[in-house]
């Protein structure tokens, strides 16, 4: 009997230390707007609506683009388009997104991109006007988008 109440407070200790642990772990870092909407021009390809939606964790981000505007001109493998996306840093620079994630995508589907890595600092304000958005399918086809006007609701501001 003594070895099953020992072995039950040193659950209960454990249990313990588990749950204060958690309320003292560190918050995951935010950015706001979650996600924003922009109209983008990518020359002969089409242009329109695009959604971004941003995540973050510490000093390392990821940005993943929707459109419909833009779509897929042959069917597309998983992981196959490179993609850079630049984005205007409030007071100047920009902060580069870079990867090769993507859906599988059919002849005509949606174009989606990300999620997109980069690398951002606490209080970083980024904005895809007047930054590009840069897709190579197959290493020799690039659509280059460019955003027409501010994002909505407003620029990401990263915690």
């Amino acid at each position: 009997m003594r070895g099953k109440r020992y072995g039950l407070g040193l659950s209960l200790a454990a249990g313990t230390l588990a749950v204060c642990g958690l309320a003292f772990a560190p918050a995951a870092a935010a950015v706001a707007p979650g996600s924003a909407t922009v109209n983008a021009d990518c020359g002969t390809w089409g242009g329109g609506d695009a959604t971004l939606t941003a995540t973050q964790n510490g000093t390392s981000a990821t940005v993943t683009i929707n459109t419909s505007a833009v779509t897929a001109p042959l069917a597309i493998g998983k992981d196959s388009l490179a993609s850079e996306l630049k984005m205007v840093k409030e007071g100047g620079g920009t902060v580069v997104f870079k990867g090769t994630k993507n859906p599988a995508m059919a002849t005509g589907d949606a174009l989606e991109v990300g999620p997109l890595t980069g690398t951002v600092a606490s209080g970083d304000t980024l904005e895809a006007f007047g930054g590009t958005l840069k897709v190579t399918a197959f290493g020799f086809i690039t659509i280059t988008c460019t955003a027409t006007a501010p994002q909505s609701p407003g620029p990401f501001v990263f915690d």
